[in-house]
C-alpha cells in the first residue's frame, strides 16, 4: 500500500498532506505519529467531566494537527468543539450535543488510527 492509498482508505486529502510536507516521506513520517498524539484520548477525557479548558485545547491541536495531514474530516470536526469552547464564545451545543460529536471524532479517530497502525505493519 502507498501512502496515497492510504489516504484513499482513511477519506483523507493527500493532495493536501503534499502540498503541506512536500514528500510522502514526510507524510508518513508524520501520519506515523497519529497513534500516539494524545490530542484525542485527551478530549476523550475531558467529554467526560466537560471541562471547559482541555475540550478547547485538545480539540485544537487536534484541529491544527490534521489539518496540515489533509485529515480535514477529524479537523473539522474537532473544529466544530474547538469553537464551541473557545475563551469568550457564547456556547451553542447542548452538553448532550458535544458529546455526540466527540463520539463521531472517537469513531472516525479510531478507524483512522486502525487503517495507519495497518499501513505501518502490514504483517502483522
Amino acid at each position: 500500500m502507498t501512502v496515497k492509498e492510504l489516504y484513499e482508505s482513511i477519506n483523507g486529502n493527500y493532495e493536501s498532506a503534499l502540498k503541506t510536507l512536500m514528500m510522502d516521506s514526510l507524510i508518513e513520517k508524520f501520519i506515523a505519529k497519529i497513534p500516539d498524539d494524545p490530542s484525542c484520548p485527551e478530549l476523550l477525557k475531558a467529554a467526560e467531566t466537560m471541562d471547559s479548558k482541555l475540550l478547547f485545547e485538545s480539540s485544537h491541536a487536534m484541529k491544527g494537527v490534521y489539518a496540515n495531514l489533509g485529515l480535514e474530516k477529524l479537523s473539522q470536526a474537532a473544529s466544530i468543539i474547538t469553537e464551541e469552547f473557545r475563551p469568550g464564545h457564547e456556547r451553542s451545543m447542548s452538553d448532550e450535543a458535544v458529546k455526540e460529536k466527540i463520539e463521531e471524532i472517537r469513531t472516525m479517530y479510531e478507524s483512522t488510527v486502525a487503517a495507519i497502525q495497518s499501513y505501518l505493519q502490514p504483517n502483522a
